[in-house]
């Protein structure tokens, strides 16, 4: 498992990936290795003369999210990249041995040095495994006292080395091993990697766009409608049943952003497995500093 005393973000990367172990299939680190079986093919198609709508109806999961990818729209953050911090905000829940942990988090990570801020807010935790995570919990992290932690160069690290792939086979062969392609995990593993690209770094129009397009080869994955999540954001469902867990991912209809992610576990110790919320994300001037409006 990947996890370092100093990033609480490679920490909740971790949290994300580390269902993997449940399953019996070794992967640490995500990685580009040499396959030993040939993984579900992933179309890396960029330009459709008529795309239908992402929301449109009869289209299956896959040609959802492909639509989606070839038409995402910019951010502001897309247009703020020559600054030099990013800047990621997020709530997560994770199941701890005999309860779960709540955590609010805001990295500023300087792109150049890998230097940087972290401030985090605990709730307490809670014990059990099967807690949902509710509307009123978010609100909660401003009553709570904040930690910074400065971090020096080198402190804090991007997921995955930039500059990502620019197509989907080989970003997905870097998320999940291509080993494990016939394993139950797979589809778990390539769509937690693509959760915890999303959390610990930014990813810019063309690299969501890549990013859709591994989840539209996840095999099995589902979509459950429009929904919103407990701070009231519409996106786009999409279930992952695998290996004893189900994914829930809501991504923007419009960006392609992952707005949020829940993964819950069945079998011997049913319950809560890890939530996300992706808050805010973007570019600033400097640690410490909000984004611009």
């Amino acid at each position: 498992m990947i996890a370092t005393p100093t990033a609480l973000a490679r920490r909740l990367a971790v949290s994300l990936l580390g269902s993997v172990l449940l399953s019996g299939c070794h992967a640490t680190t995500p990685a580009h290795q040499n396959p030993a079986s040939t993984p579900p093919a992933i179309a890396d198609s960029r330009t459709v003369a008529t795309q239908p709508a992402a929301t449109g109806p009869g289209l299956t999961p896959s040609q959802r999210l492909t639509a989606l990818a070839n038409t995402v729209t910019a951010t502001p953050g897309d247009t703020t990249t020559a600054l030099p911090y990013t800047y990621l905000h997020t709530q997560s829940w994770t199941r701890a041995t005999n309860a779960t942990t709540r955590t609010d988090l805001r990295q500023w990570r300087r792109d150049i040095d890998g230097s940087g801020q972290e401030a985090i807010r605990r709730l307490p935790d809670l014990p059990g495994l099967n807690h949902q995570p509710e509307r009123h919990e978010p609100a909660l992290f401003t009553q709570t006292p904040e930690t910074t932690t400065e971090h020096l160069s080198g402190g804090l690290h991007p997921y995955l080395p930039e500059p990502l792939p620019s197509d989907a086979p080989t970003l997905a062969a870097m998320l999940a091993p291509r080993e494990l392609a016939n394993e139950p995990a797979y589809p778990r593993l390539l769509a937690n990697g693509v959760v915890a690209l999303a959390t610990t770094q930014y990813l810019n129009q063309a690299q969501r766009a890549t990013s859709l397009r591994v989840l539209a080869a996840i095999p099995g994955i589902t979509y459950r409608g429009q929904s919103a999540d407990i701070v009231g954001r519409t996106g786009l469902t999409f279930t992952i049943t695998a290996d004893g867990s189900t994914s829930e991912l809501l991504v923007n209809p419009h960006s392609g952003e992952i707005l949020a992610a829940h993964e819950r576990l069945s079998g011997r110790r049913p319950g809560l497995f890890s939530a996300v919320l992706i808050l805010e994300r973007g570019h600033t001037t400097a640690a410490g500093t909000t984004l611009r409006p």
